[in-house]
């Protein structure tokens, strides 16, 4: 009976903002099964809305938004978005640039001059397309061992970003997702056209599109009404919160619902904010140095999907998880907003689009039980290294780009590792004489000539971890 009168609620308010009232598509029923798994009155869940033709042809709420007092979520459900941000930021550089604010082709350092010189140029247009080569922050953090939801904001961030001595390449040789170039955009709206991003983006875009839900959430104490909170499982098979405490903008930062991304949808095919022109760069990849193109535009990508062209982007923090796609030569898109870590919005969102535009594919879905290789990088060992050689690394070793130590110790053959923030010493997994695999890490021991001849002497460390290159760390 519950579970009807929230279908029933949920209906009612898609009626009263504005969706036709009409009986449901016939692919309504396919759309509902695959949020089965969700709808049930105890769970989190997600919101999800199609689009057509600039209206809003169907909306739902499946789950609980709040746990704690049991309310569910609804279209107008405000939910954080994560990277989905970075399509906002990037329109509001592409928008200070129309206006001559300020220019892709602009030195980073012309508005950020803190950033160390790293011998190359840096421009705003690697930044957008993730081709700068700047370390993540997110990967930095969690190198430190800083968890990356928590309140600090983007003065922190820009803090973190200007002690990096190194980029992980030179600017335009490769393409490497990075969200540090974002956060540095919002700093460059900021200074180049005097207001915060995320005031900037209020008056500018949000406001005058009619997003009355929408915001870069850069308060942590600001009170957001219909707020959905955010959750995960735990391994004892129960649900904690995991509602992030981020105030950080650009790359992340959004709090939106499916209504109002309506509007910033209908906004790609008839500009009310911006040109035409301004969408067309939006939607235009990048391409590296030498030539090869990339399939990242600004904080968009743009790629086919069953052989129709399509836009998206999806975005994740905490227990958040969000996506749109839009399939601009049908005028259709999929929103799909959820509040659990598991949830996939874009593998939904997909799935959705399988039945709205099952006519129109060109090619059949892709099969979704595709599982990756396991990672060694984890911390499982490869090799078995002796106790003697175990006790070559135990030390202290410090990293002025992070700002952190890390202290290894030995527990008969196998080597630990304590960060500052970590509550006890973690095992690590040897990949090789010198190299660890720990959290998605890789921890590579550098060794000059010592007494006991070449190469005999452990003097610090390295560390790779996707995002993050061949950052240094010195042995005390």
């Amino acid at each position: 009976m519950k579970r009807t009168v929230l279908v029933l609620l949920s209906f009612a308010l898609a009626l009263g903002a504005g969706v036709a009232a009409q009986r449901p598509p016939a692919w309504a029923p396919q759309a509902d099964a695959i949020f089965a798994d969700v709808a049930d009155p105890g769970a989190a869940g997600c919101a999800m809305a199609v689009y057509r033709d600039g209206r809003i042809v169907y909306e739902r709420g499946y789950g609980i938004a709040d746990l704690e007092h049991d309310v569910p979520i609804t279209p107008a459900s405000v939910f954080y978005v994560g990277s989905l941000s970075k399509q906002f930021t990037a329109f509001a550089v592409a928008l200070a640039a129309s206006e001559g604010k300020l220019s892709i082709d602009d030195d980073v350092r012309k508005w950020l001059p803190e950033l160390p010189d790293y011998g190359t140029r840096l421009d705003v247009g690697h930044l957008l397309h993730h081709t700068s080569g700047l370390r993540d922050y997110n990967t930095l953090f969690d190198i430190a061992g800083r968890r990356n939801d928590e309140a600090f904001d983007n003065q922190i961030v820009l803090g973190i970003i200007a002690r990096q001595r190194a980029l992980n390449f030179p600017p335009g040789e490769q393409y490497l997702y990075s969200n540090s170039g974002y956060v540095l955009l919002s700093h460059i709206v900021e200074r180049a056209t005097g207001t915060p991003l995320a005031a900037y983006a209020k008056t500018r875009m949000f406001e005058p599109l009619g997003m009355r839900d929408t915001q870069f959430y850069d308060d942590v104490t600001r009170v957001v009404k219909n707020r959905a909170f955010a959750y995960e499982r735990t391994a004892a098979g129960g649900v904690r919160d995991n509602t992030p405490h981020s105030q950080r903008t650009g790359a992340g930062g959004v709090l939106t619902t499916v209504r109002d991304l309506l509007a910033w949808d209908n906004n790609f095919y008839e500009p009310k904010v911006g040109t035409k022109a301004l969408i067309a760069a939006m939607q235009q990849p990048g391409a590296l140095k030498s030539g090869k193109p990339l399939t990242y535009a600004y904080g968009l990508q743009i790629d086919k999907y069953r052989g129709l062209p399509i836009v998206e982007h999806g975005g994740s923090l905490g227990g958040y998880r969000a996506h749109l796609i839009r399939f601009p030569a049908e005028r259709t898109s999929v929103a799909c907003l959820c509040n659990f870590g598991t949830s996939d919005p874009g593998g939904r969102a997909r799935r959705v689009a399988d039945e709205v535009l099952r006519d129109r594919f060109t090619s059949a879905a892709p099969s979704r039980t595709a599982a990756g290789a396991p990672d060694a990088r984890a911390g499982g060992s490869v090799v078995k290294l002796t106790a003697e050689q175990i006790r070559q690394y135990v030390g202290r070793y410090d990293s002025e780009e992070l700002d952190t130590t890390f202290v290894f110790d030995a527990d008969g053959g196998t080597l630990r590792l304590k960060r500052e923030r970590d509550a006890a010493p973690a095992s690590l997994g040897a990949l090789a004489v010198d190299r660890f695999g720990f959290r998605g890490m890789v921890i590579r021991f550098l060794r000059e000539n010592g007494p006991g001849g070449p190469g005999s002497n452990v003097t610090g460390l390295a560390v790779d971890a996707g995002r993050v290159e061949d950052i240094r760390f010195s042995r005390r």
